[in-house]
């Protein structure tokens, strides 16, 4: 697995990829994109930390796993690339974005355009198997991502981080709540959304009025 990653990750995160754990992990990826298929696309492994640089991060969403089928991962979670239809999470996302903000229902379900504004979209896992949900966990990414967080943290400040569901609300154990805000709720799942605890939660308006009352950009949610 060759790490190809924006400047100023890597300048954050070089000692993690030194570390005997991630080359372990390097070495797990390259052999199973070699013998099986698995998503995001090779290249698109670390989109969330392309299309987000270090410094421009300002909000985090943490998900667990890649869209595990044909043709729906593209590096950042809970999107899809253009033209593939919204899996039910992201759907539920998007129609809580309706209702908070009074915005119409995309057709895209790409999320690159917050991406690009600072929303850095993460995975807690970065790759897996086609059609085999949960393939790659327990072999290092966690590990990684935990420590993407714990660097967000600490070397940044008025972060919004968005943990959706009990997987994202552990993850947020890495996380300094007297610098950052941290919002939570259910997972837009359906088996979580329909017992209610996702919908109503404002989260899209609510991380743009501490952003605006940092003095920070808000992010512009509207997908085209």
């Amino acid at each position: 697995m060759n790490v190809k990653i924006h400047p100023s990750w890597q300048e954050v995160l070089q000692p993690e990829f030194e570390k005997p754990y991630f080359q372990k992990l390097a070495s797990f990826v390259k052999k199973e994109y070699s013998t099986n298929r698995c998503f995001p696309p090779g290249k698109q492994i670390f989109s969330a930390f392309n299309h987000t640089p270090f410094n421009k991060v300002k909000v985090v969403i943490i998900g667990q796993d890649p869209y595990h089928g044909e043709g729906q991962a593209n590096g950042l979670c809970f999107s899809v690339k253009e033209g593939v239809p919204h899996p039910p999470s992201l759907q539920n996302i998007l129609k809580e974005l309706e209702t908070d903000l009074l915005q119409p229902y995309p057709k895209s379900g790409n999320l690159e355009s917050w991406a690009n504004q600072g929303v850095l979209l993460l995975n807690a896992t970065l790759t897996v198997r086609a059609h085999q949900a949960g393939s790659h966990q327990n072999k290092g990414w966690e590990q990684f991502t935990d420590a993407v967080i714990t660097m967000l943290s600490e070397k940044k400040e008025k972060l919004v981080f968005l943990l959706w569901g009990g997987y994202a609300k552990k993850k947020g154990s890495k996380i300094d709540k007297t610098k950052h805000l941290v919002l939570t709720s259910g997972h837009p799942s359906p088996l979580s959304a329909n017992r209610g605890y996702w919908f109503g939660n404002r989260h899209f308006s609510t991380t743009n009025e501490y952003l605006k009352k940092s003095g920070i950009p808000p992010v512009d949610w509207l997908i085209s």
